[in-house]
């Protein structure tokens, strides 16, 4: 058991058997999500985040018939009595754990997040993938992010329920920011279908709090600390951050734009000098990241949003999105192979325009 942290509670925050745990050194009050002890309690005295994962990328399997038992074991695995602790699980690593904190005079809050939403990321609304019955919960997949949150002061049960709601408003702004897309609908994501959150409150300290929203101080820690702690976990993970995100084909996935459904529409035509797979892919992920082809995809991106929002009519969409291609294939000169590739991309986002607005074909 490796000690990796000491909070301002006096709380420490161990790395062991591919969790982390944070053992409490007093009173706590807790509001946890997980299946094991969820709901508010104030007599919980340890609590976990594991990496369920039976090997690097390989899946999650049960310990026991179904994942309430299967935490229990956890926490006995861990050394703690699965009657007083509370944990969640992931698929994320451990070691790419982001621990923040902010303060203010003596106010202080600790976000400790793992995260990867690489392969379940969703926007909230999106198609269900199970539906519970007899009590079987589906298998975590790869990913989830989780939250532990610890606030060095004290609130009631109903002030530590509305910070739930400022932590899950940070997370969705610190991946909205990122502009991650949703892989089951077209888009932007919100969180993955598994994430897990606990918060924590020290009820031995002297200074009381009554509000947890935007408007108070530690409202706005609480969404400072979370959203700058899920930017850094997603980052160690998966590598979702500010410079890899500018990219045609991390921006445009979310609409079908990807390198190897562009390949497939490449070599459906029959043309001379056809490039090889490889050297096909090399010229696209030289343009890829070209900031201007960026920004403008970024345009058309953002109206086909708007249409789905219905904030924008189809034809109005429609007019915008086809003056926006014509100005990238009048503005971007790269070069002959760069450019021919350029005009792949906007035939497959022509394609994937006309089948979300429909009615209103581009040219």
């Amino acid at each position: 058991m490796m000690l990796i942290e000491t909070l301002s509670t006096g709380d420490k925050v161990y790395l062991y058997n591919k969790s982390i745990i944070v053992k409490f050194s007093g009173k706590r009050g807790v509001l946890s999500t997980s299946i094991l002890n969820g709901g508010y309690s104030e007599e919980i005295t340890a609590i976990f985040n594991h990496d369920a994962k039976t090997a690097p990328g390989m899946g999650c399997k049960l310990k026991a018939p179904t994942y309430k038992e299967h935490m229990e074991i956890i926490s006995e695995e861990l050394g703690l009595n699965y009657k007083f602790t509370t944990g969640i699980g992931t698929a994320a690593d451990m070691k790419n754990i982001s621990i923040v904190k902010k303060s203010y005079k003596n106010l202080i809050i600790t976000s400790l997040v793992t995260g990867g939403i690489e392969t379940n990321g969703g926007r909230v609304g999106d198609t269900a993938s199970y539906i519970e019955e007899d009590s079987k919960i589906e298998m975590l997949k790869p990913g989830t992010i989780n939250i532990i949150v610890m606030i060095d002061g004290k609130v009631d049960s109903g002030v530590l329920t509305r910070s739930l709601v400022t932590i899950t408003e940070a997370k969705t702004a610190a991946i909205q920011e990122l502009l991650a897309g949703s892989n089951y609908s077209t888009g932007l994501a919100t969180g993955s279908g598994t994430d897990g959150t606990i918060v924590c409150c020290n009820l031995e300290s002297d200074r009381t709090y009554s509000n947890a929203g935007k408007h108070s101080k530690l409202g706005e820690l609480i969404g400072l600390s979370v959203k700058e702690a899920v930017k850094k976990a997603l980052d160690l993970q998966s590598g979702l951050n500010e410079i890899n995100q500018k990219s045609i084909l991390k921006r445009a996935k979310r609409y079908g734009v990807t390198s190897e459904t562009l390949w497939e529409n490449y070599i459906l035509k029959d043309r001379k000098n056809m490039l090889h797979k490889l050297d096909y892919m090399d010229a696209l992920f030289k343009i890829e990241k070209n900031e201007t082809l960026v920004s403008y995809i970024s345009l058309i991106l953002h109206l086909l949003d708007q249409h789905e929002w219905k904030l924008l009519s189809k034809e109005v969409v429609a007019i915008h999105c086809q003056e926006i291609l014509d100005k990238i294939l009048l503005g971007i000169t790269v070069n002959q192979k760069a450019d021919n590739l350029v005009e792949e991309i906007i035939e497959k986002l022509k394609i994937s325009i006309n089948g979300l607005i429909g009615g209103s074909e581009l040219v």
